[in-house]
Formats: C-alpha cells, structure tokens, sequence
C-alpha cells in the first residue's frame, strides 16, 4: 500500500525524509512557502556528524556525493583570547571525516535532487482526524488530504499546534550575524586569522565566532546576552535601527570595545547585519500521539545552534522514512509513527539538555568556562 505521505518544509529534516522515501519508491509530497529554492539565502555551514548527518546521508544514498562537496578541512577549530592571544588550534588529522563541513546551499541542492517540490505552498493550519484523513489548508484558500504530515517547519512551525501547545521561548541570549566575501583576496590578514575552519574568541557574556564557508565566504557571529528589547533600550532616544548597517556596526563596536583590533575587522568590514535572538523549546519537549501527524527537526525540538539540531533533523527524517516505507497498512503506519516519536523525543530530550547547557557556558561570565567546554569535546 502507498500512503498519501506530506512532508512540510523543504530544509533538511524535509529533504531528508522525502528523499529515503523516495529511494524506496515510495511517494511523497514536499510543501514549502518558499516560492523558490533560492528565494532567500541559505544560511552558513553545517558540520555533519559521522553518526548522524552523514548516517542519513548514506540511507539516502547520497554518502559519496556529500563527501565529493564536503570540506573536511573545515573541522579546523581556533579560540583567541580577547587581546588575541591563540589559545587553542585543533586541526584535523589527515583523513579526519567525522564532522566535515557543508553549506546548506550545497546540501539542499544534494538532498533536492530528483525530488518533486510544490514551491510557495504555505501551510496555514493542520486539522487531524477529519472522515478523509489529515486536512492540511494553505495560504492561498486551498487545501489537501493526507494520511500522514510530517511537520518539518522549523521554530515557527504550523504543524506543531495539531500536536502541542509549546512554543518557542527566548534564551535570554541574541545572535547578529555578518559577513565578509572573497575574504582571502579582499581580507588576508583576517583569512589567516580564521584559518581553514572557525575561529572564536569569548568575553564576560558574549563571544565573536568566524566561520568559512566554500567560495572564500566567510560568515561571523555576534553572541551576547541581552533582553529581547535590547536593541530599543539603549541610551540613545530612538533606539537601535536593526536595518542600519552603520548603526548596527557601531554599537557592536561598542559591544566589543577593547577587544584586539584584528577581532573587531570581522565586524568593520561586515556587510548586512541580521538579528537573531535565540529560541529553544522546552526541555524535553514531548506530546501525546495523534494519528496521521508528527514532527521532525526544530518544530520537534528547537535546541541552542552547537552542532547537533540539523543532524538530529537528518538522522530523524531518515529513521521516519524508512519506517514509513516498511509499514504495509494504516495500523502498521500509525504504529511506526508511534514507535518513532518515543525514540525521537527521548533522545532529542537528551541532547537539548546538553546543548542548553553548553549554550551557558558558551555564553558565561566567566569566558574560561568557554574554552573547558572546547577541551572536553575537541580531540587531544
């Protein structure tokens, strides 16, 4: 039996889970609001694990691929000191693929592939249990049955209320994020001080991260704890323009001020500037089953940005598929849908607690709590 299978969101979690599928000839809608794959810019670089980005990517047949784009070379790791003192440099070692990096542009054009998206398909509610099956309704008045959607909307998900009541809550801790284009002719002096992978350097309650992405494009993050408000509450009478390059650089200059000069270039010579406070949801986040609708990826999930929430979302959308292709009836469906979810919010509960926690430390008053966490993960 071929079930009517929707899968909304088009990222990772999405792609991944429709692509096994469709290894298994199994057919599969993909609704994404995006009107187009390059409506809006991608986003940075990925480092996906051994165990679990790359796990999916081999279920979906795509191991070799990913390695053909992949920039192992990437794993390179550097924390400065604020006076920009090297403190640390990990590099890989020669033949290291356990966590070599991708940009997302580049792994959504792998996982699209042969895959069949309806572009500018936003989802506007999810009604479980109707007489034919899922009723999933649209944006645009229109709407479709199914007799599974998978949620892989993201933070923001419309999928999610069919199942939970949770939303996303602020961290307490806000990312503004840059960058600088063909940083090794225009920049020298910085792509030596980044090096091949990512470069960081942690203060009292905020930290500056580097990282390369392919094409000499280089992406920096600004990390600092502040009210959601933040940018409206500063002593000046009309607040922060957050679409003012100039005045976004300035008051991170300020942010950052007595940090070494070579640091501060990464934000002098950034272009746009976007904010990005930083949401999770709670911990653990679980919901009792709903025949015909689950969740997969942030809309299950949303955990602090460390390295683990897209290849959960990969490994999660995989581990689905494959379920749903072995289930030969409704029951069996709904059943596997039910085992699935139970490992999924159990493991997902345990690496949103570490995650949260690293964030803390990451984001600490005391910056060499930063620089322990590193020492624990990062290979001797």
């Amino acid at each position: 039996m071929r079930h009517r299978i929707a899968v909304i969101g088009g990222g990772p979690a999405g792609l991944t889970f429709a692509r096994v599928l469709h290894r298994h000839d199994h057919p599969v809608t993909v609704l994404e609001r995006d009107p187009a794959p390059d409506a809006r810019p991608p986003g940075g670089t990925l480092d996906l694990h051994e165990r679990m980005g790359q796990l999916a990517l081999d279920k979906a047949g795509l191991l070799a691929e990913f390695q053909a784009l992949s920039r192992p070379e990437g794993q390179a790791m550097r924390i400065l000191d604020a006076d920009g003192t090297v403190l640390r440099d990990w590099q890989p070692r020669p033949g290291d693929l356990a966590n070599p990096e991708i940009d997302r542009g580049q792994l959504r054009d792998l996982l699209l592939g042969p895959l069949d998206v309806r572009w500018g398909r936003g989802v506007t509610e999810v009604v479980p249990g109707t007489r034919d099956g899922v009723l999933v309704r649209f944006a645009d008045g229109r709407q479709e049955t199914f007799d599974l959607v998978v949620g892989a909307d993201g933070a923001w998900s419309r999928v999610r209320p069919a199942l939970s009541s949770a939303t996303p809550h602020y961290t307490g801790i806000t990312m503004v994020e840059t960058s600088l284009d063909d940083v090794d002719t225009r920049h020298p002096d910085l792509a030596r001080l980044i090096g091949d992978g990512s470069m960081a350097v942690y203060g009292v309650n905020r930290n500056l991260v580097a990282q390369r992405n392919s094409g000499g494009h280089v992406k920096v993050y600004a990390q600092f704890r502040a009210p959601l408000d933040w940018h409206t509450n500063l002593d000046r009478r009309a607040g922060l323009d957050l679409d003012d390059a100039e005045d976004v650089r300035s008051s991170l200059l300020a942010l950052f001020d007595g940090w070494a000069a070579p640091v501060l270039d990464l934000l002098r010579h950034g272009t746009a500037f976007v904010h990005r406070p930083l949401y999770v949801l709670p911990v653990p986040h679980t919901w009792s089953h709903v025949p015909g609708v689950t969740l997969l990826g942030d809309a299950a999930h949303l955990m602090p940005p460390l390295g683990v929430g897209a290849n959960l979302a990969m490994l999660e959308g995989a581990e689905l598929a494959e379920s749903v292709a072995a289930a030969p009836g409704p029951a069996d469906l709904d059943e596997a849908v039910r085992a699935f979810e139970e490992q999924m919010c159990a493991r997902a509960g345990r690496w949103a607690k570490i995650t949260t926690a690293g964030l803390e430390r990451l984001v600490s008053p005391d910056p060499t709590q930063a620089l322990a966490l590193f020492d624990e993960v990062q290979p001797s």
